[in-house]
């Protein structure tokens, strides 16, 4: 491993100084720290307008099943394909694939369970696509609310 000829402190100021510059509304992006690191994100307000003119083609968007097997490793993590499928209750490997695929989810190792299974977990890829920077940030089930007109929910 290389060391670093500029100091830490010179580092973190430069990259300030960029946050800085780049919030100004003349420019159509900022400088966002995201998994860990920092990227050069398009503003909301200009993201239309540059979608239009890259012609940009939109990400194909997860299946249900692959929004819920996804927030199952993100929350058991690591977690057997075996322990996923007994939380959804149907097969799921058709839905890891394509987490694998996408690299939302990794192989984070074996488990010591019979037969050693495969132990999933979140990627970096996942952070970014999420915009978050630790898997803390995920919301908590205090974070949800419970509808009001639920069926057997009783008012006094």
């Amino acid at each position: 491993m290389f060391e670093s000829e500029i100091p830490v402190e010179h580092l973190e100021e430069a990259i300030s100084a960029l946050e800085q510059k780049y919030q100004d509304e003349a420019h159509a992006f900022s400088l966002e720290k995201l998994a860990g690191g920092y990227q050069f994100l398009t503003k909301p307000a200009y993201q239309t307008s540059i979608a239009i003119l890259q012609k940009h083609q939109s990400q194909k968007r997860l299946s249900t099943a692959q929004l819920e097997t996804l927030s199952i490793i993100a929350y058991k993590q690591p977690v057997t394909k075996s322990e996923i499928e007994q939380i959804r209750g149907v097969n799921c490997d058709y839905s890891v694939q394509k987490l694998l695929e996408k690299s939302l989810v990794a192989i984070k190792g074996k488990s010591d369970g019979i037969g050693r299974p495969l132990l999933y977990g979140t990627s970096t890829r996942f952070m970014e696509y999420f915009g978050i920077n630790d898997l803390n940030e995920l919301p908590q089930p205090k974070d949800f609310k419970t509808e009001e007109n639920e069926i057997g929910d009783q008012k006094e």
